[in-house]
């Protein structure tokens, strides 16, 4: 028994060893997405600007759309938005907001006072949405076909390297088939 439990140090310093070496190299900002070509999962929720309004997956027919996760409370967040306003405002990318796990109030406030790029904002307070994408925190950016079709995700900021080298081309190319 003695001779076992000697063993043991070795053998969970090998699995550790493993599991380090596996993660050499990987880019932790490249999470893949279960839900990578198929539908943005079924919701309904309420209109950040209007509560009153129900929106549904419909709101990504039509037209290729970036779908960004954010929130008052999320520091990277604050360091996006001025590239986001560039693109919605300068180069017409149409960007649909989800406002995760936020108060709505705060989050009004936040887009009065730093500019709206959001063409459409989902309030999402209990992160349901979130949940249903596998939103692990913000911000996070997902490029959605005119299909509703989720085509790529992006976990950080998004600043104008990122729209450029990772995103730009899925918006192009996916924008060409509508």
């Amino acid at each position: 028994m003695k001779r076992i439990l000697l063993f043991v140090p070795l053998v969970l310093a090998v699995v550790l060893g493993v599991v380090l070496f596996a993660g050499i190299g990987k880019d932790p900002n490249e999470l893949e997405s279960a839900l990578i070509g198929k539908p943005v999962p079924e919701f309904v929720l309420t209109d950040l600007h209007d509560e009153g309004r129900e929106l549904t997956r419909d709101v990504f027919k039509g037209q290729v759309s970036l779908l960004n996760v954010w929130g008052t409370w999320c520091p990277a967040c604050r360091d996006e938005h001025a590239d986001l306003v560039w693109l919605a405002e300068e180069k017409g990318v149409r960007i649909v907001g989800l406002n995760y796990k936020d108060n709505r109030d705060d989050a009004l406030v936040w887009l009065d006072r730093l500019g709206d790029p959001y063409q459409v904002s989902i309030y999402d307070p209990r992160g349901s949405l979130g949940f249903d994408l596998g939103v692990y925190g913000a911000p996070e950016t997902y490029v959605i076909d005119a299909e509703g079709i989720v085509r790529y995700r992006h976990v950080g900021v998004v600043n104008e390297k990122v729209w450029e080298q990772e995103i730009k081309p899925l918006v192009e190319r996916y924008g060409e088939k509508t």
